[in-house]
């Protein structure tokens, strides 16, 4: 499906929300499927049980969403992994009522969003492979069971783009929205180790906002920016780098990336757990808006908060667990 018509996109929009509600002939039983912890790589068939039970979990389910993004998918020769030759690109939540448990997190009987981005394959109506990253960690937020470290930006903001538009329903020319996103991360790569302003950082607008899930959080403009998330994240990760991306659109004055980022974790502590030497791999995706300048306006990150954890160590599906009156009796 090229999505170069309305209706290409539209019908997309359509075959997720009815998957959402329980339709699994959207989905071919067989299509890998990317999915964070706790949950895991799983195929088409084990992601409507995951959609199941998160309805099961909130029986007046709704999907939400705020961005849509569609069309081909710019190769990278770095990812070695299965890659789609379109996507459809999408940001925004799950929301309902809380009755049941999810992923063993105790249901609040009040509402709560389950936030996310995902990128699909869609051919034919159906759903041929897919990509996750659910905010499970905000979740436990909303439920009161918080099991990590306080985050250093506000957590739980997460709206939808200003001005709106972030539907794109409608084909548009392309704008280089991608071709200035490889710039800045390509500018990012200049960082010298030990000054900051190393990085150039003219692709960003002075007042952009940066929406983080997961244990990051929200901030504003450079010096928000810099204080609650990058410089944190490069004095624990000063070798970081990109390890290839599975999505890569652009859309009118929308881009999304997501892919792996090699992080030895060989500097400072990171969500208060010290360094550990290891090799990790932090699964995350980007989605931008830019403004009228070309400039960066908006910064949204879904990520694997929980995954990542997992790899330095911390068990924090455990550790929820443990608060929620569910302890481990043996070792």
């Amino acid at each position: 499906m090229p999505f170069d018509t309305a209706a290409s996109r539209t019908g997309a929009l359509h075959v997720l929300e009815a998957f959402a509600a329980g339709d699994d002939s959207r989905i071919l039983p067989d299509a890998p499927v990317d999915a964070p912890a706790p949950f895991g790589a799983m195929d088409g068939a084990g992601y409507g049980e995951l959609m199941a039970a998160l309805r099961r979990a909130l029986p007046d389910l709704e999907r939400r969403d705020e961005i849509l993004l569609a069309g081909p998918n710019r190769p990278d020769t770095r990812w070695t992994q299965h890659r789609a030759p379109t996507l459809v690109a999408t940001l925004g939540s799950y929301m309902g009522t809380f009755r049941a448990p999810f992923a063993d997190i105790p249901p609040t009987q009040g509402l709560v969003t389950l936030t996310y981005g995902e990128a699909h394959h869609i051919e034919d109506g159906r759903i041929q492979a897919s990509w996750l990253l659910w905010d499970i960690a905000g979740l436990m937020r909303q439920a009161g069971c918080w099991p990590m470290g306080p985050s250093l930006g506000v957590p739980g903001h997460w709206p939808a783009p200003r001005g709106g538009h972030g539907l794109r329903l409608a084909p548009a020319e392309d704008a280089g929205s991608l071709d200035r996103v490889l710039a800045m991360h390509d500018a990012l790569h200049l960082f010298d180790g030990e000054n900051i302003d190393s990085m150039p950082m003219e692709a960003w607008a002075q007042d952009f906002m940066y929406y983080a899930a997961g244990n990051i959080g929200a901030c504003r403009g450079l010096d928000g920016f810099r204080a609650h998330h990058q410089i944190p994240f490069l004095r624990a990760f000063p070798d970081r780098k990109g390890a290839g991306h599975f999505v890569r659109l652009s859309d009118g004055p929308f881009a999304v990336t997501g892919g792996d980022v090699l992080c030895p974790h060989t500097g400072a502590d990171y969500f208060g757990i010290p360094a550990t030497g290891r090799d990790l791999r932090f699964r995350v995706m980007d989605f931008y808006r830019f403004d009228e300048t070309g400039r960066i306006a908006e910064n949204w990150l879904p990520n694997d908060t929980i995954g990542l954890m997992a790899q330095m160590g911390v068990d924090v599906m455990a550790r929820m667990r443990h608060l929620t009156g569910q302890p481990r009796r043996q070792l």
